[in-house]
């Protein structure tokens, strides 16, 4: 009885993977995007070095997802997520240090790992404590830490912006890194601690035909295309329309604002009309938000666009995720890691094709539209996926 007294509510443990997003993503990665604009105009820092950094970003979160895909035993996979943790937190002041583009490359690489421990080894972990201790399988309030951490990012960046350079401003971001740390760490029990799966819990659900996956995992890829120019960029497009300028933050302070409840929505809409229609619907909304920007060049096209891409991004994720847990509850981190691998490489390869061309065209419309048919690409693959489920019954 005294070890049930110890045990910690299911609201501590999803308390601290929110924190733990809020850092690894949040302000390791996310902040990046607001101080794209900073860096520009007080370092000269230009939209081809942009894309280069987050592609270094990207290819950091790769390496770690590859790292993890062969990650058996929970006690490893535990201590690399809180070194992950406080990587996140050393990797932010690596940016304040100088205006060398050598030293941001590696902050922006390293911090990639980190936030690869805070998404994929954090999600696997509190996803299997609450299996563990009999709680309902599902990831959206640990997820909507994912939006909330956008909106700390811009918020601090605002903030120091007022008093300080952009020095300053990293310095800031990694103080309040520092100060979530500390519930990141302490909430989330050692997985040693705590009953194993037993056989009915592993039974659940039975593993899907390798189609399935194969399909999931194309959706996926294309779904990195689409979350990764509108994450890196989407500060930067906003300022571009002469309109628009100075609306640059605020767009993505509502991209924050629309992803924090937005996994809850989604969660509730799966429950009701199933994961993959969901998924399906995600992604409808999600390419008229790419395209929007495109077509329109107003505020409230802009608004729209930024409320879209906040609410569908993190859904995607989420939805992702949370099929992998339920379907694969034995080793969701594995599979996880599996599907992340081609939403990495195009999180690499997006932001450093964009980069280039917005740099040689004044303009990232194509962009834009190549992402919105790649996207598209995904969708059919949901498709498939519905009319291959119908054929099995």
């Amino acid at each position: 009885m005294a070890r049930q007294h110890a045990r910690p509510s299911a609201w501590t443990v999803l308390a601290s993977g929110i924190c733990a997003l809020v850092l690894t993503l949040g302000i390791a990665r996310f902040a990046y995007t607001p101080m794209i604009p900073v860096l520009q105009s007080q370092t000269g820092m230009g939209e081809a070095l942009a894309g280069w950094l987050a592609g270094w970003n990207y290819l950091g979160y790769l390496t770690g997802v590859l790292i993890i895909s062969r990650l058996q035993d929970l006690r490893r996979k535990d201590r690399l997520y809180r070194a992950g943790l406080v990587l996140a937190v050393i990797t932010t002041a690596m940016m304040a240090w100088s205006e060398s583009a050598i030293l941001w490359g590696t902050s922006r690489y390293l911090a990639g790992l980190s936030s690869a421990a805070g998404l994929m080894l954090g999600s696997g972990l509190i996803l299997n404590w609450l299996i563990r201790h009999e709680h309902r399988s599902e990831l959206g309030l640990h997820f909507s830490g994912i939006g909330l951490g956008i909106l700390v990012g811009v918020l601090v960046v605002a903030a120091a912006g007022l008093a300080f350079t952009w020095r300053g401003q990293w310095l800031a971001l990694t103080i309040v890194g520092a100060l979530l740390l500390i519930p990141a760490w302490l909430g989330l029990p050692r997985p040693e601690q705590g009953p194993p799966l037993t056989a009915s819990q592993l039974a659940r659900a039975p593993e899907p035909a390798p189609s399935w996956l194969w399909l999931l995992q194309g959706a996926y890829v294309c779904a990195g295309f689409g979350y990764v120019i509108s994450a890196t960029f989407t500060v930067v497009i906003t300022e571009q329309q002469p309109a628009l300028q100075g609306w640059g933050d605020w767009m993505w302070l509502l991209v924050g604002i629309a992803a924090i409840p937005a996994p809850l929505l989604w969660d509730r809409l799966a429950r009701r009309f199933g994961h993959l229609h969901a998924l399906q619907v995600a992604f409808i909304l999600q390419i008229i938000g790419i395209l929007l920007p495109v077509v329109v060049t107003t505020g409230w096209a802009a608004i729209l666009s930024a409320l879209l891409f906040g609410a569908t991004f993190i859904g995607i994720v989420s939805l992702v995720l949370t099929m992998v847990g339920i379907r694969y509850p034995a080793h969701p981190s594995q599979i996880m890691a599996r599907l992340t691998l081609g939403y990495g490489i195009a999180q690499i390869l997006g932001p450093i094709l964009a980069g280039e061309v917005a740099e040689r065209t004044g303009t990232f419309d194509g962009s834009l539209l190549a992402v919105g048919t790649i996207m598209l690409c995904g969708l059919a693959c949901l498709l498939v996926m519905q009319r291959l489920a119908r054929h099995s019954r």
